[in-house]
């Protein structure tokens, strides 16, 4: 009888302990994309003053520009629904932004106004936040991922729904270097 109590005990401690494992290492998912959230919102605020601030200087560019409000105003609405749509959305907005930070060159004035500057260094600030949150976001679902499937952890958390989480994906097209034409 006491070694069935014995087996019963470390059976239930493992079970606990593998549990609050998981919720620990889910818990840590959840932080890491709050902040990228986080970083997200400061590109969002920053971005109607940066669009106000160009709009002065390059009039020829209203579509650059329009395409930067279209991609702000789709994120803050509620089209955007999973993690993976809104960091989609968020990938595009990146790419209008680097051809708005690339019509500085055609624009000699605009280079020269210290608003532009300083916005255009806190975007890219921002912007490096960004990259790093999603990067710590990815390493914590590896290790949140490898948690769930590793025996016989997998056991707790297939019966207490523990799923998979999807790392975020860099898309092609932000691999390539942004080209302005004129």
């Amino acid at each position: 009888m006491f070694i069935f109590l014995a087996i019963v005990a470390v059976v239930l401690l493992f079970w606990v302990a593998s549990y609050n494992s998981l919720v620990k290492y889910r818990n840590w998912v959840e932080e890491s994309w709050a902040q990228i959230d986080v970083q997200l919102k400061r590109r969002f605020d920053l971005i109607p003053n940066l669009v106000e601030t160009v709009k002065g200087y390059a009039k020829h560019e209203q579509e650059t520009l329009a395409k930067v409000v279209e991609l702000r105003n789709q994120i803050s609405g509620s089209g955007v629904k999973s993690r993976k749509d809104q960091m989609e959305a968020n990938d595009q907005l990146t790419g209008a932004l680097k051809h708005l930070f690339a019509l500085r060159e055609a624009y000699p004035d605009l280079k020269a106004n210290q608003n532009f500057m300083m916005l255009q260094e806190e975007l890219t600030g921002t912007e490096n936040k960004i990259a790093y949150a999603r990067q710590l976001y990815n390493n914590t679902v590896m290790k949140y991922n490898t948690k769930i499937q590793s025996i016989p952890t997998n056991i707790v958390a297939s019966i207490h729904n523990f799923d998979r989480r999807e790392m975020l994906e860099t898309r092609a097209e932000e691999r390539e270097n942004v080209q302005v034409k004129f």
